[in-house]
């Protein structure tokens, strides 16, 4: 049985396990989803679930059904400084809330389970619907890395959102994460 990281009214998510490499694979490489991620190959995540320490796959699934309807990848969990990178956060099911859930269930791993002092993530500049989400669920904008990323031979520009221990519990505090 995967372990499970963290549980949310509909959602929880949980260590992914071999058996998800299709599923994982499948989101990086939908056409909906692509244009927004770098992708991992099938070896990639094969060795972060059998071997990697500082990173670590997780799948966001529906509680009552077990239904995968989401991943993220975290790296950074061996860092000294306590700080946690969020990559390749794919939700399939889309306007359901679900990244929204998602979201607050892994401020809540990270802050409250790994008891981390900060995350950051970074994502493409027009991703819209991404930097509004992640936005809303209380990540600044702490940078832009200009053309940094070259996808089809065209540079790409990098927000990097980051959120702080102490502004996820002020959070908290406010009602605004899970209690």
């Amino acid at each position: 049985m995967a372990e499970i990281l963290a549980k949310g009214p509909r959602l929880q998510l949980r260590r992914a396990v071999p058996e998800d490499l299709d599923y994982i694979i499948a989101l990086e490489y939908d056409p909906a989803n692509l244009p927004y991620i770098v992708p991992f190959d099938r070896a990639y995540h094969t060795q972060i679930m059998e071997n990697a320490q500082a990173s670590m796959d997780i799948i966001v699934e529906e509680r009552e059904t077990g239904e995968a309807v989401g991943y993220f990848m975290v790296n950074g969990l061996m860092t000294d400084a306590k700080e946690a990178e969020w990559t390749h956060i794919i939700i399939a099911k889309k306007g359901m809330g679900y990244g929204h859930e998602a979201m607050k269930l892994i401020k809540r791993w990270t802050f409250e389970t790994l008891r981390f002092h900060r995350a950051w993530m970074d994502c493409k500049d027009y991703n819209e619907r991404a930097l509004h989400l992640y936005e809303s669920e209380g990540m600044l904008r702490e940078g832009l890395i200009r053309e940094t990323i070259l996808t089809n031979g065209v540079y790409e520009n990098l927000v990097i959102l980051g959120i702080l221990d102490r502004e996820y519990f002020a959070r908290k505090a406010d009602g605004k994460e899970f209690p």
